[in-house]
């Protein structure tokens, strides 16, 4: 793989890491104003807007085959249910404490990876899940003793999001990848606006539109907006660059999460917190540096590490 594409990928993953904190930021703004299934209805309805125009231009759309369609309503669901419990959980909890907590997920990924597609996990990696989890208890825990069992919706976001990764693993391969984030959005478009409806019908307060001031509006187009540039940012950074050389760069979206949420929210983590927010970028770097010692020794034929 030439250097410059990996210089490219990093880039790449720098600008995720910048925007993907703007989602979050624009949903807790909105979540004053609407409920957060209009905030997560508005954010796939412009994601899909956006990139299936993109997908047509460039000549990346195919049709897709039933079973694809039931795959990709299988993981709108998933990231419809994740999106959602992280919304309600940014209207209550500082920015950068959600962040760090969802970042358990690559441990869940790799625990999942393990029980469903009986991929190898050996005690260090297995040792270094545990150690990550427990910091994110760290983060849990002050926020537990004010919002009560609110406190947890960011950790029910890892475990849906790592379960959208395994089905994002079998079909990343067989489509251009904005193509995969625009037939996604556009199944969660169809499994949210359904629901809206009936909440209307019903009177459903969760699930019923309001309709807000101009400067709202311009918030949950924030959400879409920035939700579509992180995802293609992520989306080509992965195909310039290994995994194993971006994805530590994606824990400075914590850094950013925090700095925006101080700056808008006035919010800062406390002590105990930031402990486990710490614990949680080490173990996980760690785990990310281990592997690619793996895969050098693996390549000069060294045989893997005990």
């Amino acid at each position: 793989m030439r250097p410059d594409r990996i210089s490219l990928g990093i880039l790449m993953m720098v600008g995720f890491t910048i925007t993907a904190p703007l989602i979050d930021t624009f949903s807790k703004l909105s979540a004053a104003h609407v409920v957060v299934a209009q905030i997560v209805a508005a954010r796939f309805i412009v994601q899909g807007f956006l990139l299936l125009p993109l997908s047509t231009i460039n000549g990346w759309l195919h049709r897709p085959m039933r079973q694809e369609i039931l795959l990709q309503f299988a993981r709108a669901a998933l990231i419809l249910t994740a999106t959602g419990f992280f919304v309600a959980a940014l209207a209550i909890m500082p920015l950068a404490d959600a962040v760090a907590i969802f970042f358990v997920e690559p441990f869940i990924l790799i625990l999942l990876g393990a029980i469903f597609l009986h991929e190898p996990v050996g005690w260090q990696r297995l040792a270094l899940c545990l150690v990550g989890l427990g910091g994110a208890m760290l983060v849990i825990q002050p926020n537990f003793a004010v919002l009560g069992p609110a406190a947890f919706l960011p950790l029910g976001t890892a475990v849906m999001f790592a379960f959208y990764m395994l089905l994002t693993r079998a079909m990343a391969i067989r489509m251009h990848p904005v193509t995969l984030q625009a037939y996604t959005a556009i199944a969660a478009s169809l499994l949210m606006l359904p629901l809206l409806g009936l909440g209307h019908w019903f009177g459903i307060e969760a699930l019923t539109l309001s309709w807000p001031n101009t400067e709202v509006y311009w918030l949950l187009l924030g959400v879409g907006v920035a939700a579509t540039i992180a995802h293609v940012f992520m989306s080509f950074a992965l195909s310039m660059a290994p995994a194993g050389i971006i994805a530590p760069i994606q824990y400075l979206e914590i850094v950013a999460a925090a700095a925006l949420g101080y700056w808008i929210f006035g919010d800062l983590p406390n002590p105990i917190a930031l402990v486990g927010i710490a614990i949680i970028i080490c173990s996980g770097m760690s785990i990310f540096w281990r592997e690619r010692a793996i895969e050098r020794r693996l390549l000069l034929n060294r045989g893997p590490i005990k």
